[in-house]
């Protein structure tokens, strides 16, 4: 299935969610903000929202400095 994820067009498994997208990039969910087609995911519906084919994510991490 054919999804863009951050503006690179991906191929990833069907029925994945947003949980399983990030455990496979090892991406820690309490670091990031997902936006799924311009709208922000809350973190409890990661597991449960389920990508599908044509989907737009933004995955946005939180980066410290001074």
């Amino acid at each position: 299935m054919n999804i863009r994820i951050n503006g690179k067009p991906e191929s990833i498994a069907p029925d994945m969610s947003i949980e399983k997208l990030l455990s496979a990039r090892s991406i820690d969910p309490a670091c990031v903000v997902v936006e799924l087609n311009k709208t922000i995911v809350k973190k409890d519906c990661f597991g449960s929202t389920v990508l599908k084919g044509g989907d737009v994510v933004e995955i946005l991490r939180f980066v410290g400095g001074g």
